[in-house]
């Protein structure tokens, strides 16, 4: 293939992607709704990877020459998609991130309706109606398996393995109810250790943004320093040597 056929296929690769991304997606009816948490929904990057992938492949074939060239072009989409595969979608992230930052609050009102006298699932329920939420929709499967009379123990455990985010609480509860414990004093420990976690990012936050406007600062005060530093220096030596 030629360099001008090369560049020619991948501007219209281009083209298509950017058509891609500009026009939404057609939807239908309203979809009827799904117990449980809804599921995160993939990225339009995502859902492209096949043009991503032909345009990474069109453009190392064309920018490289020799025997190798097509074989780097398949290495480069093969590694292209595996890596647009692997990757997490946006919502999945922006919803683990409200998973942190609810939990917390979530576990301290689920300790006190527990110290209130109510079970567990009652329990769950409460703070569930109180803090709506990526926490209250994690939990829903979790109160209803309760509600019914599974066993609480294996429906933290599987609840444990199944959500990262709510893995503290689960385990809390897990061990609580296989050895046997009163929960409500596990729970209060627990949501202090997860104050203490949240205030601790908090600050590291806070430190980091420092950190961060140092460069901008710092770039926003370079064409001074150079103006009132370093001009007049050049200029007073150029000066000097005309002497």
């Amino acid at each position: 293939m030629s360099d001008g056929t090369g560049l020619v296929l991948l501007a219209a690769v281009g083209a298509a992607a950017a058509v891609a991304l500009a026009v939404p997606p057609r939807v239908g009816g309203p979809a009827p709704p799904a117990a449980g948490p809804p599921a995160p929904r993939d990225d339009r990057v995502r859902r492209l990877a096949p043009l991503w992938c032909a345009s990474a492949a069109l453009g190392v074939g064309t920018f490289l020459s020799g025997p190798l060239a097509w074989p780097a072009a398949a290495a480069a989409a093969v590694g292209l998609w595996v890596l647009l595969r692997r990757a997490e979608p946006a919502e999945a992230r922006r919803r683990r991130a409200r998973l942190v930052r609810e939990l917390p609050a979530f576990v301290e009102l689920f300790g006190a309706a527990l110290a209130s006298g109510s079970g567990p699932a009652t329990a769950l329920g409460a703070a569930r109606a109180a803090l709506p939420g990526a926490a209250a929709d994690e939990l829903a499967p979790v109160a209803a398996r309760l509600e019914l009379g599974l066993d609480a123990g294996e429906v933290w455990t599987r609840l444990a393995a199944d959500s990262p985010g709510l893995a503290p609480l689960a385990r809390v509860m897990a061990r609580s109810h296989e050895a046997g414990m009163v929960v409500t004093d596990a729970v209060a420990a627990l949501a202090e250790e997860l104050d203490e976690q949240a205030r601790a990012r908090v600050e590291d936050r806070a430190r980091a943004v420092g950190v961060r406007a140092a460069v901008p600062l710092g770039l926003c005060l370079l064409p001074a320093f150079l103006l009132l530093g370093i001009v007049p220096l050049v200029a007073a030596a150029v000066e000097g040597l005309r002497w």
